[in-house]
């Protein structure tokens, strides 16, 4: 890793200037924000997880995160050791990343895909980790005055493959072997 690049906290940020910057891939619980043009975020296999987009085209500054569960309550320890883990810690800490590397709140473009159920039916879904992902992740946007510009959330599990080009902020999910722009 570079002089530019840091691994803080579960986020990398990547500083314009960073040689051989091409695809960054974000793991479960992960988080990645950056400021390189060439850069790709990509992270796989969202299912009940979520994977939050955000772009600011003036700064051109992308993010994504992959989180797993709503809320970090239920282990206040992994939450400050791993806070992209959850939505009500990773999410803020996606978005206070996203300033430091100067996008605008005003600019974000918000994208969330996954959020899926883990049975054939969601009733049959027991502990419903997809809709209480969307339910918080919603709740967290809301409260902050932050719309969602696109999503794909919801329905019966499928793995979706999540793609963000930094410099055009164009943002791809794979989905059952198709490529859809979102």
């Amino acid at each position: 890793m570079t002089a530019d690049a840091a691994r803080r906290g579960g986020v990398e940020l990547t500083s314009t200037g960073v040689a051989g910057v091409g695809l960054l891939v974000v793991g479960i619980g992960d988080v990645r924000v950056t400021d390189v043009p060439e850069a790709r975020l990509v992270t796989y296999a969202l299912g009940s997880c979520l994977g939050v987009a955000i772009h600011d085209p003036v700064a051109r500054v992308g993010g994504l995160l992959h989180v797993m569960l709503p809320d970090s309550a239920i282990d206040p320890v992994k939450a400050a050791q791993a806070p992209a883990l959850f939505v009500d810690t990773g999410v803020p800490l996606l978005f206070r990343e996203s300033y430091r590397l100067g996008a605008r709140k005003e600019r974000l473009v918000v994208r969330v895909v996954g959020g899926s159920h883990a049975a054939a039916r969601e009733a049959d879904d027991r502990f419903q980790i997809g809709r209480r992902n969307v339910s918080a992740l919603r709740r967290i946007l809301a409260r902050n005055g932050v719309p969602v510009t696109a999503e794909d959330v919801g329905g019966c599990q499928r793995s979706r493959t999540v793609t963000l080009d930094v410099a055009t902020g164009a943002l791809t999910v794979r989905v059952d072997g198709r490529d859809v722009a979102l």
